[in-house]
């Protein structure tokens, strides 16, 4: 589900943009088989819970209302259809990644654009806790032992993906193949067996008492579509990562949209088939996705192993989030929607406060809800409809500016995809607002409200500071006084006086003290030492050194001249003994900066032992 710009930065291996990482080569960049592991296995994953969304809208009209599981399902698998040919078609406008975020800011204007980005931050951190919640559900149907420990058991796959992900061990095609072929051999072996079998012969979970408490109406056909909606994540992915492709680009990743279209689709409709001619109806325990494999694969190995391929697909969609969000985070924050420390790369490279962002809310999100999926997924499906709606209002405007051969065609085409993903958008708000989807209706315009209020900063910043602008020549004041903050006669005093004396016309030592007996003691072993330099001491009867110090360095500013503080700070050699030093310096130098508009600079002395 990462239709923002930021997908296409997945792998290091393959750099997206001038300047990342090492300059790659075609036989690095992406096959259409190699595109289909790397960039869709947040799309098909989602089958792990799409058709189950489906099942529990329904069943609350009785265990008679699962018939309307595959019409449901046809008709998510014809908006597919319509997503997938919108993106070929995006593919075509935006080869160098048409994400949502991308094609708002250059089509449509930086107000959608925000209303992009905003979604997308949403999406990014329910992707993380719907797919680890899902694999935890999938995990606990092979090892019922673990169904009380859901929560436990997510938390601990998102730390994992944490710690990977700080560490900046980054996705790779090959890595992705094998799991992604498995779980798409596994599910369509579960169909295939499954239809071969006509019923299933294995029964998993414990058994629920279904209550009744609705009709089977166009209201409850609604409620349904719009939870099975949730299987559409992630099909704009590809459209985001055209530049990884090897020649030629474009159609390669058409080519891998279709593919990527042609097997969710026919596991969605093999699911709902199976579920709609078994009656499958949620049991307590497992997914509905086991009771269906357990009813083509019987319980013994064959079930284990899929439920478990299932659960490391779901963990390794969870993976895209950490390595789209921060970079889309970084990407606003160059264009100053988000404070710039989330542009700031370690040497991995990695955007550790990104990822460090992303844990944290996924966590939060996780234990608000109690890893249940499907009080998460109400919330998913509104941020991935408003980037596809977002998306193709945003061709149908590139096509009537730009006028291509056969643009009419172009323009119907992502017409009917906006009109379609909007009605389906306005279904699921409508239909899902009280069961959760009100939070994102009132996140959204909150993380809108952030990114424009810290745009204007910048903005205002910019005005003030005349960046971009020829400055007035830099002005010539008298001589430079630097003043030298000093406990006793030592070493470092000797060595923040040295470097005094390099930068200023005139260095006067500064010492403050509560004893009478110990001022007189500093300044006859002042005096034996004969530094050259001045020194005051100041009385401070409350045994304060933070109030003195700024008092002192006031007056001195208040007579005109240009004023340093240089503060000598002690660092040990190990950080294991930094507490062990007094912080009193950075608290000086805090104060200062925050009281005063002298120079105040940190001079380190490293100690060696």
């Amino acid at each position: 589900m990462m239709y923002g710009l930021a997908r296409r930065h997945l792998r290091p291996r393959v750099p997206l943009r001038p300047g990342e990482g090492h300059r790659a080569t075609e036989k690095d960049r992406l096959t259409t088989l190699g595109g289909l592991a790397a960039l869709s296995v947040d799309a098909l994953s989602s089958v792990a819970y799409g058709p189950e969304a489906i099942v529990l809208v329904l069943v609350t009209a009785g265990t008679g209302a699962i018939n309307a599981t595959t019409p449901i399902a046809l008709a998510i698998t014809v908006l597919l259809a319509v997503l997938v040919v919108s993106y070929g078609q995006v593919i075509a406008a935006h080869p160098e990644g048409g994400g949502a975020y991308a094609v708002a800011k250059q089509d449509l204007g930086p107000r959608t654009s925000l209303l992009a980005a905003a979604s997308l931050v949403v999406d990014y951190v329910l992707t993380v806790s719907v797919s680890l919640a899902a694999g935890a559900a999938a995990l606990a149907s092979a090892y019922p032992a673990l169904h009380s420990h859901l929560l436990e058991v997510c938390l601990l796959g998102l730390l994992l993906l944490t710690a990977v992900n700080l560490r900046g061990v980054a996705e790779s095609a090959r890595v992705l193949m094998l799991p992604a072929g498995l779980f798409v051999l596994g599910i369509l072996g579960v169909v295939a067996v499954g239809l071969v079998r006509g019923h299933p012969v294995a029964s998993v979970g414990s058994r629920e008492h279904v209550h009744v408490t609705e009709t089977l109406g166009v209201l409850l056909v609604l409620k349904a579509f719009s939870a099975g909606c949730a299987a559409l994540t992630g099909v704009e992915a590809i459209a985001n990562g055209v530049p990884a492709f090897r020649a030629p680009r474009v159609r390669r990743a058409q080519r891998t949209e279709l593919m990527l279209g042609g097997l969710l689709g026919l596991m969605l409709v093999g699911l709902s088939v199976l579920i709609h001619r078994d009656h499958v109806v949620p049991r307590g325990g497992v997914t509905v996705l086991a009771q269906l494999t357990a009813g083509a694969y019987g319980t013994g190995w064959p079930y284990t192993a899929t439920n478990l391929v299932v659960t490391l697909v779901l963990g390794l969609a969870a993976n895209t989030s950490f390595g789209g969000l921060p970079v889309l985070m970084s990407l606003l924050a160059r264009d100053n929607r988000l404070p710039h420390i989330f542009g700031l790369r370690a040497e991995r490279p990695v955007y550790r406060y990104g990822v460090v962002v992303l844990a944290l809310l996924a966590a939060l999100l996780l234990i608000a809800v109690g890893a249940d999926t499907h009080r998460l997924l109400p919330l998913y499906a509104i941020g991935v409809f408003i980037g596809f709606s977002i998306s193709q209002i945003g061709l149908v405007r590139h096509w009537r500016s730009t006028r291509p051969p056969g643009w009419l065609g172009h323009v119907w085409v992502n017409g009917l995809g906006a009109a379609l993903t909007t009605v389906a958008g306005v279904v699921l708000l409508s239909t899902k607002f009280l069961e959760g989807a009100w939070v994102v209706v009132l996140v959204v315009p909150l993380l809108m409200l952030m990114f424009s209020r810290v745009e204007r900063y910048y903005d205002e910043v910019r005005a003030e500071l005349r960046l971009g602008q020829v400055p007035a020549p830099p002005a010539r004041g008298g001589p430079g006084l630097v003043v030298v903050p000093v406990g006793e006669v030592s070493e470092v005093a000797r060595y923040a006086l040295t470097a005094a004396l390099s930068l200023g016309d005139e260095v006067v030592a500064l010492a403050v003290h509560a004893d009478p007996e110990r001022a007189d003691a500093l300044r006859r072993a002042w005096e034996q030492w004969e530094p050259g330099v001045r020194l005051d001491i100041v009385d401070s009867p409350h045994r304060s050194l933070v109030e003195p110090v700024v008092g002192y360095v006031k007056r001195l500013a208040a007579d005109g001249q240009q004023v340093a503080v240089l503060i000598p700070e002690v660092e040990p050699r190990h950080r294991r003994y930094k507490i062990l030093q007094n912080q009193r310096g950075i608290l000086l130098a805090t104060v200062l900066r925050a009281r005063t508009d002298v120079v105040v600079c940190m001079l380190p002395y490293r100690l060696r032992i």
